[in-house]
């Protein structure tokens, strides 16, 4: 209290301290999944301002060999993917750890896949299943320029997809609806 006497820390201050610890631990861990073209990163993005926590591309974590094969019009086997996966948890889990929270693309297709993310992270992940048809996604793909993955692997994708079951924590979003209206659905799904 001024006089150079260190003041000694009670209760209160331990239970404030605790407190802030399990806020920090608190923040959001979320995946935005779905096949490519489903709107991940746009819906991923924008809640991840919303909610105010970082943003993660996760195909900006695969290895090149995945990014070449896929360019390629060659999917991707369980094999190719496991490595990427860990990375994203690996990646999910600092911004855990630092207090952050984080909302990811990933396509996560597989219930598997989603298991391999879980186990990467100490805390609780919410998926966000972005749901649309062949045909409405096989359009959007056409549109967009730029990107890696062709047309021509949504069948695979499709192919791959597991739904989430009832035992995962995750919500189902139709993308034939407004990105404004999914980006309010998505936050709504989280608490937020």
């Amino acid at each position: 209290m001024g006089n150079g006497v260190p003041r000694r820390r009670g209760p209160a201050d331990m239970k404030s301290g605790m407190n802030s610890e399990i806020a920090k631990l608190d923040k959001p861990l979320i995946v935005v999944m779905g096949v490519a073209g489903s709107g991940k990163t746009t819906i991923a993005s924008g809640l991840a301002e919303r909610l105010g926590v970082p943003f993660v591309e996760g195909d900006s974590l695969h290895p090149i060999a995945n990014v070449k094969k896929m360019s390629a019009g060659i999917p991707l086997t369980d094999e190719d993917r496991w490595p990427w996966l860990k990375a994203i948890g690996a990646r999910m889990e600092v911004e855990r750890l630092t207090g952050h929270g984080v909302v990811v693309s990933c396509s996560a297709l597989k219930h598997s896949y989603r298991d391999c993310l879980r186990k990467e992270v100490g805390g609780k992940v919410h998926f966000i299943l972005l749901d649309g048809s062949r045909e409405l996604i096989g359009d959007r793909m056409k549109r967009r320029k730029g990107h890696f993955m062709p047309p021509a692997l949504l069948d695979s994708q499709f192919a791959t997809l597991e739904k989430p079951t009832p035992d995962e924590d995750a919500v189902i979003l139709d993308i034939s609806h407004a990105v404004p209206a999914l980006l309010a659905q998505a936050a709504q799904s989280v608490g937020a």
